[in-house]
């Protein structure tokens, strides 16, 4: 079966959570790390959506003019009816880091329709858009702040978010003549919103979706359905463009995480206050502190870390190493150079101790890491928290392949959520 939808991730754990949307609504889809072999397509069998894991959220333009264009061939060359551009879900960029306006200038090219979709919210996660205003859930007491005065993404290291209009975000990063469907219009007939879409179709090259509530996600996923029939689409935007193109169907029952496992490795490199919580409530964990500039320099810090970490699950502990301090402020700025020295410690521990489960923390981190370990792909395995799940690893390395992986961003999950991902043992 062809796949009607086809995503591209700009990183991993925001790819790994559309894939669990599309999972979690009844439909076969698969997470692939790059542009698949033919055999490996073949081994997945047919899919509804298809995916691409990548780490255009940390890439250059130019990096981007490389990475995107395949990207944007594969699906094309599929027929895929929509082409999703997943984005983080408060879309923060930069003109040179990350830039959506980029991102999606480049794969436009590779569909039929002229106009580009942009889904501004998330509601599912607390993610609110209103007259093209982005607000943000924050803290356990769910607080909403705009954007611009969100206490993480207002201040966030390398994209900080200080303009929560996204029409004025995305004009400054390049994308010009935007149109805008306000959630009143949502709230109307669907003839309505067809004929907004219509009239501005006529004069802009994107038009931007408010999203407040399910109900207008599902008002958009009309129309995202019946635009695609005309012509391929691209739609940027964080999974709820998933959660509205498709449909409820049968969704079939997960095994639960289970202890007997064995010990789990968990990597740590957000510095997120969300994190920071987690991390303090991971009490089954045997917490090992990795200290960047070490890292980076010394490769007899390096070779001690690894040994202690493998020597501990040897010994069937649950490890936790973290490069993000307990408390104080941000210690460093070195992200990709720390990312990569990251994913090959990571890749280290695991080949001298491997385990069947792994936890990565940090959208940049988890990107540089999974794309080391080998993978060739992803499936669903189950949904651990909100904005966080499970996948299943395939891998040409048989001691790989089938690992379980939880990947999350900074800003997702409960409180126990490493706790959780023990199974049996550990968690609520």
């Amino acid at each position: 079966m062809t796949p009607s939808y086809g995503w591209y991730g700009d990183d991993f754990t925001g790819a790994t959570d559309t894939l669990a949307t599309v999972a979690r609504l009844g439909h076969r889809a698969f997470l692939f790390l790059r542009v698949p072999e033919p055999q490996h397509l073949a081994r997945v069998g047919d899919l509804d959506a298809i995916g691409i894991a990548g780490a255009a959220r940390t890439m250059s333009p130019d990096e981007m003019l490389a990475e995107l264009p395949p990207i944007g061939a594969f699906f094309r060359d599929l027929s895929v009816r929509v082409l999703h551009y997943k984005c983080c879900s408060t879309f923060d960029s930069a003109s040179a880091r990350g830039n959506i306006s980029v991102a999606t200038g480049i794969l436009h090219k590779y569909v039929a329709h002229e106009t580009v979709a942009i889904i501004g919210g998330q509601p599912s996660l607390g993610r609110y858009c209103a007259f093209s205003n982005l607000f943000a859930s924050f803290g356990a007491e769910g607080g909403v702040f705009r954007l611009d005065r969100h206490p993480t993404m207002s201040r966030h290291p390398t994209t900080p978010m200080t303009e929560a209009d996204l029409r004025k975000h995305l004009a400054t990063l390049g994308m010009q003549n935007i149109g805008a469907i306000h959630w009143p219009v949502l709230a109307t007939s669907p003839e309505v919103i067809a004929g907004e879409w219509q009239r501005l179709s006529k004069n802009v090259s994107a038009i931007l979706l408010d999203a407040l509530d399910m109900c207008h996600i599902d008002a958009i996923g009309r129309l995202l359905r019946t635009e695609s029939r005309r012509h391929s689409l691209l739609a940027v935007g964080p999974s709820s463009v998933a959660q509205a193109f498709f449909e409820k169907g049968d969704v079939q029952a997960r095994s639960p995480l289970r202890s007997m496992d064995g010990p789990v490795l968990a990597f740590v490199g957000s510095l997120s206050p969300t994190t920071r919580i987690q991390v303090a409530a991971a009490r089954s964990y045997t917490r090992l502190a990795v200290d960047p500039d070490s890292l980076l320099s010394s490769s007899e810090a390096r070779e001690q870390i690894i040994k202690e970490a493998a020597a501990a699950l040897a010994q069937g502990e649950h490890v936790m190493l973290s490069t993000a301090p307990e408390t104080g402020d941000v210690p460093h700025s070195a992200t990709a150079d720390l990312a990569t020295a990251s994913a090959s410690l990571v890749d280290e521990v695991l080949k001298r101790r491997p385990v069947r489960r792994l936890a990565v923390a940090g959208g940049d981190t988890s990107s540089r890491i999974v794309g080391h370990l080998g993978y060739w792909g992803l499936g669903y395995y189950s949904q651990i928290s909100n904005g966080v799940a499970v996948s299943l690893a395939r891998s040409d390395d048989l001691s790989r392949d089938g690992m379980l992986l939880m990947l999350k961003g900074g800003q997702m999950g409960h409180e126990d959520l490493f706790e959780t991902f023990l199974g049996d043992e550990g968690g609520p």
